[in-house]
């Protein structure tokens, strides 16, 4: 099948943006309703768009839709207009917009057992865009990192992404086996969004590049 992708992923899978202009208030975080569900570690989510507006961590596919058309969650999304805005800013289709908590790592080791590809295009339609995902850190936590490798397995093609505060990065999740390593004894925190890849996401990136 042939989709519509992004050219600046096709060498490594990923691109560091630069970080985000702006104040990060913990208080857009702290005050969500979280769910507690499981993704490459000790994880909980808040839900900032889901397929149908509720706080539904599940794939879209449940709902017979590609991880796209994104419905805002009203309660956590109106403590979150940071989030919405820079969801926004993208001006690509969204699906699933989220928070993740992410609690204190055993060991690099556990980081590595925890890598996985995203399921984010089981629906994608042929010819239309594929989805990836971007990720805005929220908590300066420098000595943690976003372990990305094109397999599992392959130690060789092992990259990393330093999550200081307000660290901009895209990946093709689906294509990379990722996981985040983070020793440090608070939560870390991010938004995670699914977007369709097309002129407006390449138009975004090209104005974000370092």
């Amino acid at each position: 099948m042939a989709f519509k992708k992004l050219q600046v992923l096709e060498e490594k899978g990923y691109v560091q943006l630069k970080p985000f202009d702006g104040e990060l208030d913990p208080a857009e975080w702290e005050s969500l309703e979280y769910v507690d569900w499981k993704s490459g570690g000790d994880t909980n989510f808040a839900i900032l768009a889901s397929a149908n507006g509720e706080h539904d961590a599940r794939g879209f596919w449940e709902y017979g839709k590609p991880d796209k058309g994104g419905v805002w969650v009203n309660d956590n999304i109106e403590k979150s207009p940071t989030f919405k805005k820079w969801t926004e800013s993208a001006g690509a289709d969204f699906g699933r917009v989220r928070v993740i908590k992410l609690n204190t790592s055993a060991d690099y080791d556990e980081a590595v057992r925890n890598m996985h590809k995203d399921d984010n295009n089981r629906l994608t339609e042929d010819g239309t865009g594929w989805v990836v995902r971007a990720w805005l850190q929220l908590t300066d936590d420098p000595d943690s990192y976003m372990i990305l490798r094109e397999n599992k397995d392959d130690v060789d093609s092992e990259q990393h992404i330093h999550l200081n505060k307000g660290a901009v990065f895209l990946v093709d999740s689906e294509r990379l086996d990722h996981a985040v390593y983070h020793p440090g004894k608070d939560p870390r925190y991010a938004v995670i969004a699914s977007f369709e890849s097309g002129p407006e996401l390449e138009s975004w990136v090209a104005d974000n590049l370092p």
